[in-house]
This record gives structure tokens, sequence and C-alpha cells, in this order.
């Protein structure tokens, strides 16, 4: 901490922030849908400070590979798949999925060590994900993600999936987002009334509990205009992967979503942010209504997220945040975060061994619904519902 001297003599707080840091987290992280690389063709995705291809050979296998070919820099994303592999645009050497050159098409042999970086992937819960970790090792079984059943089952929509640029910011600015109870209320309309957090392992979890505010619409259960209640359990999976599983009741109704708040780092000062739901259907829907439900819901969140990107754009970075008695864990959480940019070895007990914490909601509650009624009674109101939904 860093204490400056007023000119009134006064002593006063300094932000403290650290450049970002230069390498990217140990873990698994998330490209996409998995059938939006099925396609035959090569793709491009700008991540870990560099271009990867990915592509899907006539085996079914999605891979990844460094997009810029070795022999003279040809980038692979313009180029075309064959067989296996995908070929260079430039000279049309071909490079398969375990990153060997498998073929040069007017050469008598191919160089020996004739290799490019092939990226250890993932397809679960009908997503895409590689595997990054500065050190080369293979993903440990325990940090696998875990299974989605509702990805898998009739009863359940298709995903939607959404993705937006962040610039400007470090990924760490959105995890920050798991301990923040306070910010529910100022930026995303929602009254939390009650908040806890779980870290163990790689495993940070938020439970939140808590309805909509009366002076506000948000559109999670489309076409109401009761108040909601809310139930979330969010888990981050390592540095990059949330699920969170939403129950919404209304009216005696309960909708129950799963959403995906994921995101990967292009460069250490930007990432690429996704969100995607699934929704469960109500008895009698059709598969066509439900994919409708699941977008409008989706709608809604990616405007929350929307509210977030503006906050990031405009603040500070900060490593030492001034904290009330009724913020969250901020510092433990950074603690658990740094596990994913030291060495595997250096990896201490605090990062990993477990911790629990729950906020006291008690006063911001009173504080909070004291306001909101005196938005209604001025019939003053806030309306985040997306186009889609009105």
């Amino acid at each position: 901490m860093t204490i400056q001297t007023s000119p009134a003599g006064r002593t006063v707080r300094t932000i403290e922030a650290a450049p970002p840091p230069a390498r990217f987290a140990r873990g698994w992280h998330c490209l996409g849908l998995a059938d939006t690389f099925k396609d035959g063709k090569a793709h491009a995705i700008e991540a870990f400070g560099t271009k990867l291809v990915v592509f899907q050979g006539d085996d079914g296998k999605l891979n990844v590979l460094n997009a810029y070919c070795p022999h003279m820099g040809g980038d692979l994303t313009h180029g075309t798949v064959k067989g296996n592999a995908v070929a260079c645009p430039f000279h049309d050497w071909r490079w398969g999925g375990d990153g060997k050159c498998a073929g040069i098409p007017y050469a008598k042999r191919v160089p020996r060590g004739a290799r490019t970086r092939a990226w250890i992937t993932l397809e679960e819960n009908k997503q895409l994900f590689v595997w990054n970790d500065p050190q080369g090792a293979p993903p440990p079984p325990e940090m696998t993600i875990p299974r989605i059943e509702g990805a898998f089952s009739d009863e359940w929509s298709n995903w939607t999936w959404n993705s937006l640029r962040v610039e400007g910011s470090h990924c760490r600015e959105i995890v920050d987002n798991v301990v923040d109870m306070a910010h529910f209320f100022y930026v995303h309309y929602a009254l939390p009334e009650y908040f806890k957090n779980v870290f163990e392992g790689h495993v940070a979890t938020q439970y939140l509990n808590g309805t909509t505010r009366a002076d506000a619409e948000l559109g999670f259960v489309p076409g109401s205009t009761d108040e909601i209640a809310q139930r979330s359990e969010a888990a981050y999976y390592g540095p990059s992967y949330m699920i969170d599983y939403l129950w919404n009741t209304a009216a005696g109704v309960t909708s129950e979503t799963v959403l995906i708040n994921c995101h990967y780092p292009i460069s250490n000062n930007s990432f690429m942010l996704q969100w995607g739901a699934i929704v469960k259907k109500f008895p009698g829907m059709s598969d066509e209504e439900s994919d409708a439900v699941a977008a409008q819901v989706a709608d809604a969140v990616g405007l929350g997220f929307q509210q977030d990107v503006e906050i990031w754009k405009n603040k500070a970075p900060i490593d030492n945040p001034l904290l009330c008695d009724q913020d969250g864990p901020v510092y433990q959480l950074r603690r658990w975060y740094q596990q994913f940019y030291v060495d595997a070895e250096d990896v201490t007990p605090e990062m990993t061994d477990r911790f629990e914490f729950e906020i006291d909601t008690s006063r911001a509650v009173e504080v909070w619904k004291r306001e909101v009624a005196e938005n209604v009674a001025n019939g003053v109101s806030f309306s985040v519902i997306p186009a889609s939904l009105r």
C-alpha cells in the first residue's frame, strides 16, 4: 500500500497496479461451440498472444495448431483442409493434427523435424477446449471439464452462443466478479439476499439467492412482470470456464437455465468473452420454442456482460483494493487465481486449500430495499430488457 500526504496534511491511499502478467493462465480454455468448427474449413482464433488454426479432418477429430506455417510463414487459416491435414495456401505443405508435416507435394521427402505446435484439445458439453500450460505439461485428470447433462438431453434446448472482444483489460477483471456481491445491485439491477463463496483446488464457486428489483426489468423469465426469485450456483473450473446453474421463479413457475460464462486471452491486455445458455423445456414446448427462450435469456445475460464491459473499459486496474466489511473476499480469490499463473511446483496451499466466506447481506438488503421503494414511489425505473424480449 502506498500512502501519500495531501496538501491538508492528511494521508491518502493511492492505487497500485503492476503490469498484467506476460504469461497466460494454465488450464482449459473454451474456444466456442464445437460444431462451428466442423464445416471442413480452416478457422482462425487469436489467442495466447498468437494466432491458431482450428480444423476438422476426415477422421472427424478437431485439431488446433499454430497458424503460421514453419516453412515460409504462410497463414494456415487461409489454407484448405485436405484429408486429415490443413494445407498451407503458400506452398501446399500439409500439416496433420499432431503437428507433423504430413506431406509436401513437390518435394521428394519431408525435412527431418518438420513440426509445428499442436495444442491439446478436448470436446465436452458440445464445446471445444484447448489446454494451455507455459511449462508444456499435459492436463491433470482432476482439472477436466465437468459434463453438463442437460447439454445432451432432449429435455433441454440447444446452446446459444455469443462473444465479445474486450480490449484494454486483463481477464482477471471478469474473475473478480465471483466475489463482488454489491455490483449485482448497482450494475445488474439484482437484489442479492444470500451470497457465499467457496474456493477449493482449481474450483471457485459463488452461491447467490435473491430477487429482481421492483424498479427494474431484467428479462430472465420472458414475458413475466412479477417479482422473480433467483437462485444461482456458479463455479469456475480453472481460470476461464464458468458453469452457472440458474433457477428463476415467477408466479409459481420455475425456469431452469445453464449458463456458460467463459473467456480466452488474446493478449495480456485483451480477451474474448463468450457466453451461452441452454434452458430446460416446459411441458409441451417445442424445440423451436425452447431455443427461442434460450436465446432470449442469453440476450438478457449478454446485456449484463455489456454493462460489465463498460465498467472495465473505464476503470483503473488495482492491486490494492480498499475494501469495506461487506465486500467479498477479493484478496483470497486473487490468491486462488494466482495458481494458474505460477509454475506448477510453485503453487502453495493457500492458493488451493478450501476457503469459505459468507457475506451478511442484511444491512445491504435493508438499504437497497429502501432505495428501490423510493424509486418505485417516485416513478423511477430501469429497463435493461434487450430488444428481442420487448
